[in-house]
């Protein structure tokens, strides 16, 4: 059974979303204070966190960070009536794969979870594949080599760490934060200079294959799609 954790403030709300989520056999753990989520989240180790922004004590762009600690996997949807791109830029570097605004149908937020949960599984598929299929390359993750055809090229640790987490994410957006917290651990315009590069290296690469591109997503992330 699929395990949420759902925070959200409002009773009324958060009781009708809730008993509407078990009615289609989901395992719902809510909790209405920010402070409590993130030791909610440890104790039940759920596979998908659905947080409203506006808490009180905490809101829900902290609790995502937070989690994001514990498990920079986890898939995160960010509820919220707020409407502005500055608010949709702050939930994605925040953590969030998915944003829901207020008010919402139970049919929408369904379809959100399960779509998040399914490329979550896809994902988690590929870890521990030696041979990955990238349009018409073949990327050997063990030995660090990008194959097309008879022309093979080696890799960086540092490019084949980076073209694996873009292939991961594929067809869909990749934080940059994400991104450097991974490969660097911090986010330092230094290490930001160094992702830039590292990105036009694999464009590079990759350019031989006309359906393979790295688009750019200012001020989120890229997009690989294949």
């Amino acid at each position: 059974m699929t395990k949420i954790l759902y925070v959200e403030d409002e009773p009324f709300l958060g009781q009708i979303v809730k008993e509407s989520l078990e009615s289609r056999m989901y395992e719902v753990h809510m909790v209405t204070d920010g402070n409590d989520a993130v030791h909610m989240f440890s104790k039940v180790n759920p596979d998908i966190c659905v947080l409203d922004v506006m808490l009180p004590s905490k809101d829900g762009y902290t609790i995502g960070k937070e989690i994001r600690a514990f498990n920079p996997n986890i898939p995160i949807i960010f509820v919220t009536a707020k409407i502005q791109t500055e608010d949709l830029l702050k939930g994605f570097e925040s953590g969030g794969n998915d944003y829901l605004r207020k008010p919402f149908s139970m049919e929408e937020l369904i379809v959100r979870i399960n779509n998040l949960l399914s490329i979550t599984q896809s994902r988690d598929n590929i870890v521990g594949k030696e041979i990955l299929k990238i349009g018409s390359f073949d990327f050997n993750t063990q030995r660090f080599e990008l194959k097309r055809e008879d022309h093979v090229r080696k890799l960086s640790h540092r490019e084949a760490e980076l073209l694996s987490i873009l292939y991961q994410n594929k067809n869909r957006t990749t934080q940059r934060k994400d991104i450097l917290m991974k490969l660097w651990g911090d986010d330092s315009f230094f290490n930001s200079r160094n992702l830039d590069v590292y990105i036009t290296k694999l464009r590079d690469y990759l350019k031989e294959d006309p359906s393979i591109e790295i688009i750019t997503i200012k001020g989120v992330g890229y997009n690989f799609v294949v």
